[in-house]
């Protein structure tokens, strides 16, 4: 059963959140997805940890959309400030600066379309590398 493909971005979205253990799994039979957080509240398969038929979903990090697609941003969109994006991104806070920095050169707009973009073919990519089946039209 085909699962759309917002629904996997949003649990991608919600691994990578940052707000505590998130998990999700999508279920290989049946393309329910669960989400797990600290908060817990709805119930989860009794086998979810033990059967091979749910699949994990990996973070934006593990996709490669961290740092690396930021830094490719800033060398496609405004290429003479890639040394301060390897600057910023050599400290904490990095995320958040960064920001700043596209917002003071009037790209964070460009910013949230590029990241969308990298993240629908990362999903796309995942579900094809791990043969789950997806529809961008529903």
């Amino acid at each position: 059963m085909p699962v759309k493909l917002k629904d996997i971005e949003w649990a991608i979205e919600f691994v990578s959140s940052g707000l505590g253990d998130n998990e999700a799994y999508i279920s290989l039979d049946t393309g329910e997805i669960y989400y797990i957080d600290d908060a817990m509240e709805e119930p989860i398969p009794d086998d979810l940890y033990t059967s091979n038929r749910y699949l994990m979903f990996p973070s934006k990090q593990e996709l490669d959309l961290g740092k690396r697609l930021a830094l490719s941003f800033i060398a496609e969109e405004t290429p003479e400030k890639l040394e301060l994006g390897y600057d910023i991104f050599s400290r904490r806070g990095a995320y958040a600066k960064f920001k700043t920095l596209l917002e003071s050169t009037g790209k964070l707009e460009s910013w949230y379309a590029y990241e969308e973009a990298a993240l629908k073919r990362a999903a796309m990519q995942w579900c094809q590398d791990n043969d789950v089946e997806f529809d961008t039209d529903i």
